[in-house]
């Protein structure tokens, strides 16, 4: 989608404590890049892979663009709480600027004991330890979620719409490669001066390879 762009990420830790594992991260990013012949296309999908991209902008027409987010997170032993923020900007010489931005806020509790580590390597949060899987006559980790989502994409003449999604989930980690996802999700799109809600049942398997 880009010709080419310039990325950079800036991480400050405020607090972090390798003994006790409170970590408050603060996070900014920067990007610059030039679209493709000079036309982009926004869209996304409501975090359902099999769901239609909900909203869209079509393509329009964007010289270059910037792009500028946020992010913090707490964490202290088994609870988790962070929040990204991110605005997009594109500029055309001979066509309407255009303004976008979406952002997330998430709380996690992992109430069997386990904590969440943090690399200071890259500044992120690694993979949740399982101290006996179940395959060992343990009960694994459980994980309780709360995630709120939103993006806008209207701006000026483009209606690509609005969606908002809330999700509470419960994550169960049966091994340190094995998990599985419960998941319900509820949102709200607006788009064509038309605004519904729409509910998501979810289930997830997943093997990560370390």
């Amino acid at each position: 989608t880009y010709a080419w762009q310039y990325d950079a990420r800036i991480g400050w830790l405020p607090v972090y404590d390798s003994k006790t594992n409170e970590v408050l991260h603060v996070g900014v990013n920067l990007r610059y890049g030039k679209p493709v012949d000079g036309k982009i296309t926004l869209k996304s999908r409501p975090e359902s892979n099999p769901t239609p991209q909900i909203i869209n902008t079509g393509a329009f027409t964007a010289d270059h663009s910037s792009h500028i987010g946020a992010e913090v997170y707490y964490s202290n032993k088994g609870l988790l709480i962070g929040s990204e923020i991110m605005m997009h900007n594109f500029y055309a010489d001979n066509a309407e600027n255009h303004r976008f931005y979406g952002g997330n806020v998430v709380v996690t509790w992992l109430f069997t004991g386990a904590v969440r580590p943090y690399s200071t390597n890259g500044n992120i949060l690694g993979f949740v330890p399982v101290k006996k899987s179940v395959f060992k006559g343990g009960w694994g980790e459980w994980e309780a979620v709360v995630h709120y989502s939103m993006l806008d994409l209207n701006d000026r003449s483009i209606a690509g719409g609005k969606f908002w999604r809330i999700t509470p989930m419960i994550n169960w980690y049966v091994t340190k490669v094995f998990r599985m996802e419960f998941v319900y999700g509820y949102g709200v799109l607006d788009r064509f001066s038309i605004k519904g809600p729409v509910q998501f049942f979810q289930s997830r398997i997943q093997f990560t390879l370390l």
